[in-house]
């Protein structure tokens, strides 16, 4: 009898255990089979999906499928005028000062994978958003050249996982654009000439993951920071959330090292002190002891996946006085999640006699990156074009 029930349970457990094997293996494959092409990185190259890829470029603003390359009028026409249609006739657009273009208007569900452009012009004054879902209020608002890294209006290389910059003025970025109903992607010059983009949308159409937030960029800027104020990168940020990242153009108004202050992140209804706190300007941007290469006694450029300071522009002894810096930090595999609410904030410190601090009054431009819920709320305006000015 004994013997009887310990093989009876013998085999219960062994068809337990297939049937838990075989359910779980049908999972696995129902997964993999229901893969949506989103999140693309080495790892999952190989696997197939139902997304549409689609681009949209001056070459075919709608990204319609076979329509690519049809202009007979653009801005290369008479460069193309012996060869004819499908030759070249319009890979960029103009856009005369005052006027905002509309770059992409997408329905979805789908999400933008990579944007490549090249503007001419004053790249503080040319203004890049992005609206999700039919919103009223931009959830990207930023002067191109920033939301790329480059702030100080020069080419600097950055070679980053989400941003890169390559030459002669290639402006890049990675990010995954998630939406559900559609995308609209606008260009705005404030300047006083007309620009010239060269531009390229690349997205996919695809079912959009339930959990999946909305990407937001946001542009500020204080000249100069007033004296014992710290400089505000994100506020009043409304919803669910993580931050992604920061870039920093910081222009130094006193001589000796500048960057003591600390960042902070207050989270969800932190009120005088913040859940996250760092130790030190270079020491967020993932480096050290004031950026200095011990060798050469100059500051060492880098550029890195997740961190750099890319950027060092250097006084030339006559008109170009100040010392300026791009530096970024991605927290890409270190999100910083919210429930609520999130604001940012970086202190402007230098060193005074005595060993003291001293409280800086810099010029200071950002770009706060991160994906939250909708609705956001409304960003505070953008200087005007003598605020956003660079000189």
């Amino acid at each position: 009898m004994c013997r009887y029930m310990w093989f009876s349970i013998g085999i219960a457990c062994f068809v337990i255990g297939v049937s838990f094997c075989g359910q779980a293996g049908a999972q696995e494959r129902a997964g993999r089979a229901e893969f949506n092409g989103l999140g693309m990185h080495l790892g999952n190259l190989s696997r197939l999906s139902n997304a549409q890829t689609r681009s949209i470029s001056p070459e075919n603003f709608a990204g319609e499928k076979g329509k690519g390359g049809m202009a007979t009028r653009g801005t290369n026409e008479a460069s193309a005028r012996d060869l004819g249609q499908g030759w070249k006739i319009s890979p960029s657009i103009d856009i005369e000062a005052g006027q905002t273009f509309t770059l992409a208007e997408i329905k979805g569900p789908g999400a933008i994978q990579q944007i490549w452009m090249t503007p001419t012009g004053d790249w503080r004054k040319s203004i890049l958003r992005i609206y999700w879902d039919n919103q009223k209020n931009p959830s990207v608002e930023c002067p191109v050249g920033d939301f790329f890294c480059t702030g100080w209006g020069k080419f600097a290389a950055i070679s980053s996982l989400p941003v890169c910059v390559n030459p002669g003025s290639a402006f890049n970025c990675y990010w995954e654009m998630p939406f559900r109903k559609q995308c609209r992607i606008t260009m705005t010059n404030i300047a006083d000439a007309r620009m010239r983009l060269y531009y390229q949308i690349n997205y996919t159409l695809t079912e959009v993951p339930q959990d999946s937030a909305y990407f937001h960029a946001q542009f500020r800027r204080v000249n100069p920071l007033p004296y014992k104020q710290v400089y505000t990168i994100l506020d009043d940020v409304k919803g669910k959330g993580q931050y992604v990242g920061t870039y920093l153009a910081w222009s130094v108004h006193n001589n000796g090292w500048w960057g003591e202050g600390e960042i902070k992140f207050f989270l969800d209804g932190d009120k005088e002190f913040p859940t996250i706190c760092g130790t030190g300007t270079e020491d967020y941007f993932c480096g050290s002891y004031n950026f200095e290469n011990k060798e050469t006694k100059q500051y060492q450029v880098f550029s890195t996946p997740y961190s750099g300071l890319h950027q060092v522009i250097r006084p030339d002894g006559l008109y170009q006085s100040q010392q300026r810096f791009g530096m970024y930090r991605w927290h890409i595999t270190d999100p910083i999640r919210f429930e609520r609410d999130i604001r940012v904030t970086i202190q402007a410190l230098g060193w005074r006699q005595g060993g003291r601090y001293l409280p800086l009054q810099d010029d200071i431009a950002s770009v706060a990156f991160w994906y939250q819920t909708l609705p956001a709320a409304p960003f505070p305006p953008l200087p005007d074009k003598d605020g956003l000015e660079v000189n």
